[in-house]
């Protein structure tokens, strides 16, 4: 039986070899593709009526929030940097749900993105009732030393800074929704550290904490704010960060043996955003198979 588990193990499936040169990456040249869907959830209106923001949106978990956001009612802003192709594979899906996508491209880092970011939203839809900061960027460095004060900032402001930008423009509108939610995107790392992704792991724990620190905040006003904290999950920024050979193995050292698939972390996003997570906030939720990492 332990030889069958062993050789089980070893035939897990693995990503062929890729690599891209510019993050956040790209997804139509991944192999095999990201699933962004699974067929077999049939929506339920969750989220009927109601109006997101997603930073990152194009693609990966970002794209597969909004599809799973459409398919339960929502209509869409998504906000990427220059991914057009991929942006305009997003807005395409959510059409095909019979929801509206409103394409907008550029820096999350720019406090007056996370403005103007609101402003179309309301322009365009008349409400504000979601905020789903899921942007960021790694860089690996083998030691401290190799962390320039560019890289650093640049980590620090995509990854944490746009989350307090976007949530500040948009607090006085979600103030006026019935069922306002606000959802940030951490990860594994920011519980158990990453050597090589010391800036970016740093800026997972900041979320985390930011996290706990807004939703206390805003309880008063019935902004629940919870947070994702995803595992080795499909996405551009794999091929996008890592050598082939990591690529190749990424996800097979989870208890799952696998790597997640973006619609598998999306549900969680469904989930917090939805009324049957009326009871919490501060929260994190984590779709990393497997992984024990109390927190």
């Amino acid at each position: 039986m332990a030889n069958q588990s062993k050789q089980t193990e070893n035939e897990q499936p693995k990503q062929p070899p890729q690599q891209q040169e510019k993050q956040p990456g790209e997804q139509s040249p991944m192999r095999p593709q990201p699933q962004s869907v699974n067929p077999q959830l049939k929506g339920a209106e969750r989220l009927k009526g109601r109006v997101a923001i997603i930073t990152g949106g194009d693609s990966g978990i970002g794209r597969a929030v909004a599809l799973a956001f459409a398919r339960e009612g929502a209509d869409v802003l998504i906000v990427y940097l220059e991914e057009h192709d991929d942006a305009k594979e997003t807005a395409r899906g959510v059409a095909a749900l019979g929801r509206h996508c409103l394409l907008f491209a550029a820096d999350v880092g720019d406090p007056e993105v996370a403005k103007e970011a609101v402003r179309r939203a309301i322009d365009e839809f008349g409400r504000l009732d979601i905020v789903v900061n899921n942007a960021a960027e790694q860089h690996p460095q083998a030691c401290i030393t190799d962390i320039t004060p560019q890289q650093l900032e640049r980590t620090f402001r995509t990854n944490i800074f746009a989350m307090f930008y976007l949530c500040a423009a948009a607090l006085p509108h979600l103030k006026k929704s019935d069922q306002a939610a606000i959802i940030n995107t951490s990860s594994v790392t920011a519980y158990r550290g990453s050597p090589e992704l010391l800036d970016y792991s740093a800026t997972k724990g900041a979320i985390v904490a930011f996290t706990r620190s807004l939703s206390g905040q805003l309880a008063e006003s019935n902004i629940r704010v919870n947070g994702v904290a995803p595992g080795p999950i499909w996405t551009p920024l794999i091929p996008a960060t890592f050598p082939t050979e990591k690529v190749e193995k990424f996800g097979t050292s989870t208890p799952m043996a696998r790597v997640g698939e973006p619609w598998e972390c999306a549900e969680s996003f469904v989930f917090l955003a939805s009324a049957a997570a009326s009871y919490m906030t501060g929260q994190m939720l984590h779709p990393n198979g497997g992984e024990i990492i109390n927190g």
